[in-house]
């Protein structure tokens, strides 16, 4: 990668740092046509384009990076972005793709909880169930994928009707992280 792409690329990685999508956005489109066999390049971009809710530009993107790396860190994104364009079986392929891989324990548990989220949009709410309570749900130390675990499967036990467990999951969640998204709400509404 050349000094210049190297420069222009940590410019727009700042950008994106800074939640500025649509600055990012212009730099990256020039980024993809000069090196576009750069994964960093095609990650970020994928990326930034995925935070602009622009899923199937976003998908095209991803899928480059993962053919140029072999890499599955950014399959959660990937599959979030199939399952908002409604393409399950493809989501559902890149979960089953990432739980056999050797990765990271916060990178198979976005893995499972897009995964979840992909079922549950079918109306497959028991299946999204069970499939969340089998990742890190009893954990001492909670960190923040955990949290999201927690959070994901207490929106659906309350979707599902199952208050008291929806309950108890919010209350962890605000126990450990009294500002983690809306728990607190969440936590009160549920009485």
């Amino acid at each position: 990668m050349s000094a210049k792409v190297e420069q222009k690329l940590m410019e727009a990685a700042k950008a994106f740092e800074r939640e500025r999508y649509r600055d990012a956005d212009r730099s990256l489109k020039v980024l993809v046509d000069q090196a576009p066999d750069v994964p960093a390049v095609r990650e970020l971009y994928g990326l930034n384009l995925y935070r602009l809710g622009r899923w199937n530009a976003a998908a095209k993107e991803l899928e480059l990076f993962r053919q140029q790396t072999g890499s599955v860190e950014q399959h959660p994104v990937l599959a979030d972005s199939y399952r908002a364009l409604g393409r399950h079986t493809k989501a559902q392929k890149l979960w089953d793709e990432l739980r056999t891989a050797d990765a990271p324990a916060d990178l198979v548990t976005e893995g499972r909880i897009v995964a979840a989220g992909s079922l549950a949009d079918r109306g497959k709410l028991d299946d999204a169930i069970r499939l969340l309570e089998k990742g890190p749900v009893r954990v001492k130390k909670p960190r923040e994928h955990h949290l999201r675990l927690w959070y994901a499967l207490a929106d659906l036990y309350e979707r599902a009707g199952d208050a008291p467990k929806a309950r108890e999951l919010f209350k962890r969640i605000v126990d450990s992280e009294p500002e983690f998204a809306d728990a607190a709400e969440r936590l009160s509404a549920l009485g």
